[in-house]
């Protein structure tokens, strides 16, 4: 019998009826942009997939999604994902959320899940900010911000998306910016394709409470000075001019200079999205501007079994083994009495 497929959509049959409220200019804008042309290239008919979110402006994404979804509270989304794959597994769950929403109150399940490799996407907008809420520092604000909670500016060691990811045993990360369109869509696919918990930072730009957050390195005139996008199996090599990459001088990453002291492409390092041992992929995942471009792409993609097959699995076999195989057997089961 042959496949059906359902890869006749097309962006606009992602777009809902509902007004976009988010704040003219923001980078959210951008990301739900990407997110639609993603799902019009998967082969997965539009009523299996569903969207979750916790509270925050990113949390509004399911309202302007034409598919399932969920509008959970503060971070908790990352839980009732969990919950939804783990009843259906043949849906695609996508956990839309926040720095603020994933990483503060959410933590918990955020880390968790990661750790048990659910199969689910996770988007985490980083705008470094709580903006639903009027502009407090979040979890991943750098020390100094001045912000309403902070009025002399914080004085706490910010998250680093990455290394919290590959710290929870993450099989699955990568970068992005907002209005990098084309990367970020081909970044979806490929976080819906693997199996296990994907997780995405967006580098978003809030336009009111935290504008230009991201431009020493999302601006146009220095993103390719800025940032490297790493390809698996290619050279990491970046710049305007492809002249500079990256190699491992002892236990760290140094950037180099095509053609100075002789180093060519053949000594750059060569991406292994797919190596399980994660130093080389946490390196790169908190490399920092301006000693480093800032990795984007897929940085992490191990395969690994998955929280929702175990669950398949266990129960299946719990099943088989099992001397219960209706209703009556578990009623009939244990200490019975006859009531005459």
């Amino acid at each position: 019998m042959e496949e059906k497929t359902y890869n006749n959509h097309t962006m606009k049959d992602f777009k809902s009826n509902q007004e976009v409220r988010w704040c003219p200019g923001c980078g959210n804008h951008a990301v739900l942009n990407a997110v639609q042309k993603a799902l019009a290239q998967m082969n997965i008919p539009r009523e299996n997939y569903v969207f979750v979110s916790g509270i925050g402006c990113s949390s509004r994404f399911p309202y302007y999604i034409n598919t399932y979804g969920f509008h959970g509270i503060h971070g908790r989304a990352a839980a009732i994902a969990t919950g939804v794959k783990t009843a259906n597994p043949k849906l695609s769950v996508w956990n839309i959320t926040g720095d603020g929403d994933a990483l503060a109150i959410g933590g918990n399940h955020f880390i968790h899940a990661i750790r048990r490799n659910v199969d689910i996407n996770i988007i985490l907008f980083n705008n470094e900010i709580y903006g639903l809420t009027k502009g407090q520092y979040s979890p991943t604000s750098v020390r100094g911000l001045v912000t309403k909670t902070s009025p002399f500016g914080t004085v706490e060691e910010p998250f680093s998306v990455g290394d919290l990811v590959i710290g929870a045993k993450g099989k699955f990360f990568a970068r992005t910016i907002d209005t990098m369109v084309t990367l970020s869509t081909d970044i979806y696919v490929e976080a819906e394709r693997h199996r296990g918990t994907s997780v995405v930072e967006v580098l978003q730009n809030c336009v009111i409470f935290n504008e230009g957050v991201h431009d020493d390195v999302a601006g146009r005139d220095v993103r390719a000075d800025h940032t490297i996008v790493l390809k698996h199996g290619k050279p990491m090599i970046f710049g305007k001019e492809n002249d500079k990459g990256l190699i491992l001088d002892g236990l760290k990453i140094r950037v180099v200079r095509l053609g100075e002291d002789n180093i060519t492409e053949k000594d750059l390092l060569v991406h292994d999205a797919t190596e399980p041992n994660p130093g080389i992929h946490y390196m790169l995942s908190n490399m920092k501007y301006p000693d480093y471009p800032v990795a984007l792409g897929v940085i992490r993609s191990v395969e690994g079994r998955t929280y929702d097959a175990g669950v398949e699995e266990q129960i299946a076999d719990i099943q088989k083994k099992s001397r219960i195989k209706c209703m009556d057997d578990l009623l009939m089961s244990g200490s019975t009495w006859k009531i005459k």
